[in-house]
């Protein structure tokens, strides 16, 4: 069906929009943090998204897109970079909201410092693998920015236990995505690893574009408080 990747899209928004009202977190009222932040990483995902579709990295199923495309790139596919970041950012709120007790921070640094480890050793054993290569490559990036020359506010240990709630839609969406398949994947490009339909490497894709999404978002907020 055409329509797949649209209603997947705006299945993935329609819950957070409607709860952006709630008076207790509110997150309407976050929208000005929370545009540029999406807007900035979106800009430097679908460079990287261009250039895997022209690196033959992944493609997209004909029959399951509308067929309106921007700069060879699907709408479905420009929307997924407003959608799956808003609607973590509002759990990434939600959670910092109702649940403000987190005991996550005292193991933040070390869960960093092995993600670090895995990013190097991903990079040294799929050097020839351009999804694997730029996907640890932009995560070893920005987590060690984040965690090691961020001195301003401390938010990783927030952010961790955000990303594992999203890996909860993550897996139904995903998993359609990539079962259907809506994304076809050239394995030639990655590890070959999957759980279930989805590759391995699309877990890391995933934190990388939240890190990037959740830092510009508090990054904004703190400098509204200055």
């Amino acid at each position: 069906m055409n329509f797949t990747y649209l209603l997947i899209n705006l299945g993935v928004i329609f819950f957070p929009l409607v709860l952006s009202f709630d008076k207790k977190v509110h997150f309407v009222s976050k929208w000005k943090f929370v545009l540029p932040a999406i807007l900035i990483t979106g800009v430097v995902f679908l460079i990287w998204d261009l250039l895997f579709v022209k690196l033959n990295v992944w493609s997209f199923n004909p029959g399951y897109i509308i067929g309106i495309k921007f700069f060879g790139l699907p709408l479905e596919e420009i929307m997924f970079f407003l959608t799956v970041p808003y609607a973590c950012i509002f759990i990434y709120q939600c959670l910092n909201t109702y649940f403000p007790a987190n005991h996550l921070q005292k193991y933040s640094l070390a869960l960093s410092n092995l993600l670090l480890g895995l990013c190097i050793a991903f990079l040294f054993f799929g050097y020839n693998r351009w999804y694997t290569v730029i996907n640890f490559g932009f995560l070893l990036l920005v987590l060690g920015y984040v965690e090691y020359l961020n001195h301003k506010f401390r938010f990783m240990y927030k952010f961790y236990r955000a990303y594992l709630i999203a890996l909860i839609p993550f897996y139904v969406v995903n998993g359609f995505l990539t079962a259907i398949p809506v994304v076809i994947y050239n394995n030639a490009e990655n590890t070959g690893i999957r759980l279930g339909s989805i590759p391995f490497e699309d877990h890391f894709y995933l934190m990388g574009l939240l890190l990037m999404n959740i830092y510009l978002y508090e990054v904004f907020k703190s400098r509204a408080k200055n």
